[in-house]
């Protein structure tokens, strides 16, 4: 099985991008997010053999998940999701963050954790709390699922090894050592960070942000991870990061997490 992970930043935008990888790559799964769109265009996929499990309201976040092997027992959200409330907004609401699904025997999961935008302001706080979310669902199916995949963007860069230069960001969001600890309670769970090969250089970033040429300056950060249980992690034949689908035009601020597992 191939499994992928990828934040297109815009399925629409990104959808000539995204059409011609899957035929590259040919995942089984592929694990969407931020797809900014309330609707996804499915014609686009299907004639490819896939399936598309989906929870997006609107033009900001969405996730998805696309399987040529299958979909089932589809969910979409987390247990006991917090919301978030914008200065601008009279209500708290849930955003579209989350969906699970499962897909050839393998129970997976297409997260997009809140950006947190800087510590101490409210989104932060809401990030921490979402993760928290996170694990309370994942502590609750774990046990049901030899097979598990907790795939997405996590905003968070697990070690400093993960960032292109530790000094520059610490104190801010994504390197935070309360955002460092709630990845750590999540694999204590039972999961493990599958920690891919790059492709150039020796650092396996998956994300550069647009400015300043930092992609080709290889100022980057590895926020996109593969969260797999042990039986999972145990299988896994190769896992890379495919840096060429962040080349070229109009690409997404990120790049494609791919990874090879054998069969049970």
């Amino acid at each position: 099985m191939r499994i992928a992970t990828w934040n297109v930043n815009s399925v629409i935008a990104r959808l000539p991008r995204l059409v011609d990888w899957l035929g590259i790559a040919e995942p089984d799964v592929l694990c969407l997010q931020e797809l900014k769109t309330a609707e996804f265009p499915i014609d686009a996929v299907s004639g490819l053999g896939y399936d598309v499990a989906m929870h997006s309201t609107g033009r900001w976040n969405g996730v998805a998940i696309l399987s040529r092997i299958g979909i089932e027992s589809q969910r979409a959200g987390l247990l006991d999701e917090p919301g978030y409330q914008p200065e601008d907004a009279m209500l708290e609401a849930t955003e579209a963050r989350a969906v699970g699904a499962t897909c050839g025997g393998v129970r997976f999961w297409s997260v997009y954790v809140p950006n947190g935008r800087e510590v101490g302001h409210t989104h932060y706080a809401y990030k921490l709390k979402w993760l928290d979310a996170l694990r309370a669902t994942v502590a609750e199916e774990l046990p049901a699922y030899e097979r598990f995949a907790l795939v997405g963007d996590f905003n968070i860069a697990p070690t400093d090894d993960d960032v292109w230069d530790a000094s520059a960001v610490h104190g801010a969001t994504h390197v935070s050592e309360p955002e460092r600890a709630a990845l750590a309670r999540l694999r204590e769970l039972g999961l493990r960070d599958v920690v891919p090969r790059a492709m150039k250089h020796d650092t396996p970033y998956t994300y550069w942000d647009y400015r300043a040429g930092m992609f080709h300056k290889n100022m980057g950060m590895r926020i996109d991870l593969v969260y797999a249980s042990a039986a999972l992690a145990d299988a896994v034949t190769d896992a890379y990061v495919d840096r060429d689908a962040r080349k070229g035009k109009l690409p997404s601020d990120h790049a494609p997490v791919v990874v090879d597992v054998a069969a049970p």
